[in-house]
């Protein structure tokens, strides 16, 4: 980018056009995603709340502005107010770092999620990757709240939480190599444009978008496999010994983490930004309005298994991610594989 400077500044132009000018458009796209997230995050409590309490004949939040639509900002000032206990005996560093990175790997992931055709923070050719990588990363912040508690509740709930999300990763990693035989990129933008001619859903994938959307229940300890928080067997898991704001991180990264799974299977099997209606009138809605129209449905499927099913036992939980999903994930890579070779439809 090229701008023309004042007399006095003539001599920095190089590194104001290089360096200066290229990280505030950075930081300028890292507002317009960071900003609307948190504001959707902090909705997605209430909506979650409303659609629970519609399917039990329940109202709902209903008090706090209108249609209770400032309850989530109640919420978040009441526990911004309260005072943070850290036990005595705790590891006070860790005990504070492990939160604080667990919201923050939920909200790294969004640098390469494409929201429209040309607005992507960073578009790097192995974004897949650079995804897969911060979801597994999100193992340690829980684990390290649970070490660093001094309690024996919050570490088995913490070790609990970490074979759940490794188990089911493993899934996830072989679901990802179907979409990349598919595409022949690891870039998101290069997914998308592939599924012009039909979504992956419709395209033989539909068993690994079932299994890819589990899995994301799984990885975000959402019912029904929110064992690492079974309050009748461990005292509310790894989060048990944190209150006020370092409860509300643990608390927020779930949700930032529930959005971004969404956003990724949108990508991966539903299009991405591209319009859910063919044709001109489709072309005319913005690519990031379809894509946040995706999210939301999928977000709504979270919130509908959440008010349907009963929790799994732990061993249910294992016998479905080991014996269940990982064999037919192996089987689907081999036979995409073997038919795309064979009928000669392999990309580039």
């Amino acid at each position: 980018m090229e701008f023309q400077l004042p007399a006095f500044l003539m001599p920095y132009q190089d590194v104001i056009n290089n360096v200066v000018l290229p990280l505030l458009l950075t930081a300028g796209k890292i507002l317009l995603v960071s900003v609307p997230l948190m504001i959707a995050m902090a909705m997605l409590t209430y909506f979650e709340r409303k659609v629970i309490a519609a399917m039990q004949m329940r109202k709902g939040p209903n008090v706090v502005g209108p249609f209770g639509l400032l309850q989530p900002f109640a919420d978040g000032l009441k526990l911004f107010l309260k005072e943070t206990i850290i036990p005595t005996q705790a590891n006070k560093i860790v005990f504070i770092i492990a939160p604080m990175l667990t919201f923050m790997l939920a909200l790294l992931g969004w640098a390469v999620i494409p929201l429209s055709k040309d607005f992507v923070i960073a578009d790097i050719n192995v974004g897949i990757l650079y995804l897969f990588a911060i979801s597994s990363l999100g193992v340690y912040g829980i684990i390290m709240s649970g070490w660093a508690s001094n309690s024996t509740y919050a570490f088995l709930g913490s070790i609990r939480s970490a074979a759940q999300m490794v188990s089911y990763e493993v899934s996830m990693g072989f679901v990802l190599i179907t979409v990349l035989l598919m595409v022949g990129s690891l870039n998101l933008n290069d997914v998308v444009e592939a599924q012009r001619g039909g979504w992956f859903i419709f395209s033989g994938l539909f068993p690994m978008f079932v299994i890819f959307f589990i899995s994301a229940l799984a990885e975000t300890n959402r019912l029904p496999f929110d064992l690492p928080e079974a309050e009748g067997e461990l005292v509310a898991g790894y989060n048990v010994e944190y209150s006020s704001m370092t409860f509300a991180l643990f608390f927020l990264g779930e949700y930032l983490n529930m959005i971004l799974l969404c956003g990724m299977t949108s990508i991966l099997f539903l299009g991405g930004w591209l319009p859910m209606i063919p044709g001109e009138w489709g072309q005319m809605v913005p690519g990031v309005i379809w894509f946040a129209l995706k999210v939301c449905l999928l977000l709504f499927g979270f919130l509908w298994v959440r008010a349907t099913f009963p929790r799994y036992r732990y061993d249910q939980l294992m016998r479905l991610g080991w014996k269940v999903f990982l064999p037919i994930s192996l089987i689907w890579v081999v036979g995409t594989a073997g038919y795309l070779v064979y009928f000669d439809k392999l990309p580039g």
